[in-house]
């Protein structure tokens, strides 16, 4: 069976959403790297730099179910086209910082801005497509991303080494691009309406219409953890491979694009060889394999076994996200889905706010072997809980 088979028959609007992802993720540099820009250059310790990365994520948090709600009032794609632009601009002014708090506010203000694109494109996506177009149209969407990180991190590497300023050049330059592309693009939109899921609700959800039902709200707290987990690459996996491992900016770029090329290579016909497996078991297999390929770091000191590392908990990831964002777009309803993607990506939210400080802070003061073995036990934890999700996926 062919694994690609199908795409070409996917509604044009997901090719469309798809290419601007491209555009956008292949200048994807800045977040990878921002740990290493503050600790190479300006000069400070990895916990102030773990808290920059959480300041990104308090404020994706913060703005998450708004931007849901705001993608319901004035359209997913218009909300996509403002994040997008708005994102690249504000991208330049990193290069004019050198001050550690000015660094915090506008990594803070960055994120309201630049991860409002997320919960718009996965309701878009949602939103246009047909129940059987919806996970090979997410696996499309999802290629065009890591497509385009596959090139990122390695341009991200060679233009640290001449000038870090360069990178939130590039990285602006791409995500306005994108916006652009989208704003002179055909796009005529034909939405598909669809039943409410029949989850259990709370009364002051009933009443206020604002919050999840208690189903999915159970299926964010489970992913959660592993979510925390996966932010390590960007907290502390840089600083592990550069200051334990010895290993240079470029190396760490390059090992980064192991992950996106497998994705690229593997995940639409991992996944389409899955395609039977009810979300719960996809979700706990590849929660599981998340928390094996970070714990393992703890016995590297290669990188040989680092590379093998990267592959087993990029199976988790390949495993996991696939099904957990089908598990979101099929227990929201049509009316609602801006804010329920909006808490879908408020999980990813909680994830970049409490992760690279964490990760950063046990790294700084207790060092990569117990991190690790922590991250292990926690990841573990996500995935039993991943278990539950049994009775909700029924």
């Amino acid at each position: 069976m062919n694994p690609w088979k199908g795409l070409n028959k996917l509604p044009k609007n997901i090719w469309i959403i798809s290419i601007a992802s491209l555009i956008n993720r292949t200048g994807m540099m800045v977040l990878p790297f921002l740990a290493l820009y503050m600790t190479n250059d300006m000069h400070v310790t990895a916990s102030e730099a773990g808290t920059v990365l959480m300041a990104y994520g308090l404020g994706a948090l913060i703005s998450a179910p708004f931007v849901g709600k705001l993608s319901d009032k004035i359209g997913s794609l218009n909300l996509m086209k403002i994040a997008l632009v708005g994102s690249g601009i504000f991208l330049f002014f990193y290069s004019l910082i050198h001050n550690y708090y000015y660094f915090l506010v506008l990594s803070f203000i960055w994120a309201i801005i630049s991860e409002s694109f997320r919960p718009a494109a996965m309701s878009f996506i949602s939103n246009e497509t047909k129940p059987e177009e919806r996970k090979p149209s997410f696996a499309l969407y999802r290629l065009a991303i890591n497509l385009g990180m596959s090139f990122g991190p390695v341009i991200g590497g060679l233009l640290s080494t001449i000038n870090f300023s360069l990178l939130f050049y590039f990285d602006g330059i791409t995500s306005i691009l994108a916006g652009l592309y989208l704003i002179l693009s055909p796009i005529k939109l034909s939405v598909q309406e669809e039943e409410l899921p029949k989850h259990e609700s709370f009364p002051l959800l009933k009443r206020f219409g604002f919050l999840p039902d208690k189903g999915y709200l159970l299926f964010l707290l489970a992913l959660i953890p592993s979510s925390i987990i996966y932010m390590q690459h960007i907290g502390a996996m840089p600083l592990f491979i550069v200051n334990d491992l010895g290993y240079t900016t470029a190396t760490f770029g390059i090992v980064t694009a192991i992950n996106t090329i497998l994705i690229i290579v593997i995940e639409l016909p991992l996944n389409n060889a899955m395609k039977h497996w009810p979300n719960w078991k996809s979700m706990f297999w590849g929660a599981a394999l998340t928390a094996v390929g970070f714990g393992a770091m703890a016995f590297t000191e290669n990188i040989t076994v680092l590379v093998i590392t990267i592959i087993i908990w990029t199976f988790g990831e390949m495993i996991l996200f696939p099904a957990a964002a089908a598990f979101a777009a099929e227990s929201s309803p049509q009316k609602k889905r801006g804010a329920y993607m909006g808490f879908y990506q408020m999980t990813f939210a909680i994830s970049f706010t409490v992760g690279p400080w964490f990760g950063t802070f046990i790294y700084g003061n207790y060092g990569s072997f117990v991190l690790w073995i922590g991250v292990l036990i926690f990841g573990l934890i996500s995935a039993l809980l991943m278990l539950t999700m049994k009775r909700q996926n029924n």
